[in-house]
Formats: structure tokens, sequence, C-alpha cells
């Protein structure tokens, strides 16, 4: 075929070479946006999209930068590119984890992801967190 990629990754190269690289299972994924909780992320104004991925190792968060053709304008060089992230919670430091879903008819409407993932954990300094996304399937 003309228009056929070549080297395109399927769905299911992506996942199986997560789990080669995480050395870890994929319990469950799904699309989410952070909200909150992240020192480094809310310290640098990162927010959006991206998976979110319950392992066998714990809890990942691959975040996708966005910009619109606006920063394009108001971005200068001198300011930091931002570049994929990964925020990683390991399973030891979890506390608790909750959906929390929409139950009302018109907020429904205009939110494109119906609930929230709340995750209660332990940082780096040993302080409690409470990291919260929206997120497109029930967490376990």
């Amino acid at each position: 075929m003309l228009f056929t990629k070549k080297n395109e990754k399927t769905e299911d190269n992506f996942w199986q070479e997560f789990e080669e690289k995480t050395g870890e299972k994929v319990l469950s994924r799904g699309l989410g946006k952070y909200i909150s909780g992240w020192k480094e992320f809310d310290e640098k104004k990162w927010e959006g999209w991206g998976l979110v991925i319950q392992t066998t190792g714990g809890f990942h968060f691959h975040h996708f930068p966005q910009y619109s053709w606006i920063d394009n304008f108001t971005r200068n060089a001198e300011n930091e590119t931002i570049k994929e992230k990964t925020l990683f919670i390991s399973k030891e430091k979890i506390i608790s984890t909750e959906t929390i879903k929409e139950t009302k008819w018109w907020r429904k409407i205009f939110s494109p992801l119906q609930s929230k993932l709340v995750i209660r954990c332990m940082d780096e300094t040993e302080t409690e967190r409470r990291l919260i996304f929206e997120a497109d399937f029930n967490f376990l």
C-alpha cells in the first residue's frame, strides 16, 4: 500500500515494550489528566494529559506535554522545553487509592472524563501526599 507507514508501533507492541522496560506486568491502564499533588509537577506547572497505568510494581503516570499555537508565540528561547515526564509511585509507598465517579448529570456533560482517581502515598521524604487525576477507567 502506498499510504501505510513503515515501522508503525501497534498498541500491543507499545504495552509489551513498556512491560519489558519496567519489568512489571500492566494490570490496568487508561487516559488520564494530572490535577494536583506531585511537588515537581506543581512547582513547574506541568499539567495535562497522559497515561495512567497500574502495574504489579505500582502506579505510573506518563505525561505528554501539550502546546497550543499561543504557546509558540509566548515561549522564548530561555524557557525550559517541557519533555515527556513519568511519575512513578512504588506499591510499597501507596497507602490507598480511591475512584470517585461523577454523579451530577450536568458535570458529566461538560467533563470528558467521568471519574477522579485519588492516590494517597508517601513521597521520598516520607511525607504523605494526595495525588489527584481525572481518569477514564475504574482504577483497581
